[in-house]
């Protein structure tokens, strides 16, 4: 039987398997021992919190980010040419979206063998749905840019797209610069515009909130400090 790449949720927040995976997706990945992952670390207790008794020992990973070299891949795809199913698991949400897994999918399509994405939780779809902004039109953009001037720029920019035909633009960044990132979005973009913020996803201290940047400068906004957050603009 040709074997197969599953694309692997992971956990978001520190919230229990029941919630957030289903029971057939914790069954297959009980089943596996070869896995494709940013972080060996991240992983195990990941396959730990699904599966207690989960035999770490006798599993296989490689490690799949950035910096993963044709030849690792080639690895990657030497153990699924003998046999062997594959994990691809990202350290948080959906492997394959804003995450390197896509590499090695792209390889996998190549070589003919079968992708087969599992259900479980994505902060970009999560906090759209939870937004109440545009989910028919709408852009994930990933991290904003790093200096203060040219993330100001870029906030204008795509404030101008939300504007013109009401697409959502989605964006993060790292948790250490969430509160910078609020403070940049009610400075720069216009009062009507709306604003979301979406904090720790599945947690039990999830905070999803939906106003104008007019009405958010009059409000008290909740630590975001080292809390993954997800920022979304709309009309």
């Amino acid at each position: 039987m040709m074997a197969k790449a599953y694309l692997v949720p992971s956990f978001i927040a520190d919230s229990s398997s029941e919630l957030v995976l289903p029971e057939d997706v914790k069954s297959i990945v009980h089943g596996l021992r070869y896995f494709a992952v940013e972080n060996i670390r991240e992983t195990r207790r990941f396959l730990r919190r699904v599966h207690k008794d989960f035999d770490i020992d006798a599993s296989t990973f490689y490690i799949l980010d950035k910096r993963t070299s044709t030849e690792d891949l080639d690895d990657m795809l030497n153990a699924m040419a003998n046999g062997h199913d594959i994990g691809i698991v990202s350290d948080a949400g959906c492997p394959g979206v804003a995450d390197p897994g896509s590499l090695l999918v792209d390889r996998v399509h190549q070589k003919g063998f079968r992708v087969v994405p599992l259900v479980g939780p994505s902060s970009i779809l999560l906090a759209l749905m939870a937004s109440g902004l545009n989910g028919q039109q709408f852009t994930f953009l990933g991290y904003l840019p790093k200096e203060k001037m040219k993330r100001a720029s870029f906030l204008k920019k795509i404030e101008s797209k939300v504007m013109k035909n009401g697409e959502t633009q989605i964006f993060m960044d790292t948790p250490y610069r969430n509160e910078y990132i609020v403070e940049d979005v009610l400075n720069n973009c216009l009062p009507n515009t709306k604003f979301t913020i979406a904090c720790n996803l599945t947690g039990s201290d999830e905070f999803v909130v939906t106003k104008t940047v007019e009405e958010w400068t009059k409000s008290k906004i909740p630590s975001l400090a080292k809390k993954p957050c997800m920022f979304l603009l709309g009309k």
